[in-house]
């Protein structure tokens, strides 16, 4: 009796599709792409908080620069300007000792001997020696007599008649002015040359206004 179920060895065993594995879906795929899109997302979201980060250094590098440079300015400053009020007082002193000496004829001065002409001489030292220690301290007197009229640095009290200098020119000076650092302690007070030839300016590119 034949059996039926024997396998007959000429008979070939059926092959596997190698196109079926391909047609299968990959169920690992959608995963992997949603974990690649997450990190993705974590990776773009540090970089934009190290941006923001970055920022904020540099901004408050910035603004401590800043404030250190402020700092420094004003230190400065208060080295410079602490004696302005001192200075400004001390310039009552200088101006009583230029009126003495002014109040003085030239040729009662020349005639001066004796105890007068050392009075004179004292007040003159004074007057240089007191000068002299503003300066190291940073106060410089202004006598702007033959200079251009600078309203930055001085007052016009009036004008003088005067063709042989150009306009504007100081030609008088009634007190002398002072500066501390680089502000003005004190104006100074001159008459100025009104009549002549305007002042060439130094660039050549025109004319200033007259004074």
């Amino acid at each position: 009796m034949t059996d039926h179920n024997a396998t007959d060895p000429n008979q070939s065993a059926p092959q596997a599709d190698p196109n079926a594995a391909q047609a299968q879906p990959d169920a690992g795929a959608p995963e992997a792409a949603d974990e690649a899109a997450k990190l993705h997302g974590i990776i773009e979201a540090l970089n934009a908080e190290s941006a923001q980060l970055k920022d904020k250094v540099l901004r408050t590098l910035a603004e401590m620069e800043n404030l250190r440079r402020r700092t420094e300015k004003e230190v400065a400053d208060a080295r410079a300007y602490a004696t302005t009020n001192f200075a400004r007082d001390m310039l009552t002193v200088a101006d009583n000792m230029r009126r003495a000496l002014e109040n003085v004829a030239g040729e009662a001065r020349e005639a001066a001997d004796g105890a007068l002409k050392a009075v004179l001489e004292g007040i003159e030292l004074t007057e240089r020696d007191l000068l002299k220690t503003l300066e190291r301290h940073g106060i410089r007197k202004i006598d702007p007599k033959g200079e251009k009229f600078d309203p930055n640095l001085h007052q016009a009290m009036f004008e003088v008649p005067d063709p042989s200098v150009p306009n504007g020119t100081v030609s008088q000076v009634v007190q002398s002015g002072f500066v501390i650092g680089d502000r003005v302690l004190r104006p100074a007070l001159v008459g100025v040359a009104k009549g002549g030839p305007k002042p060439t300016p130094a660039n050549g590119a025109g004319v200033d206004k007259e004074a």
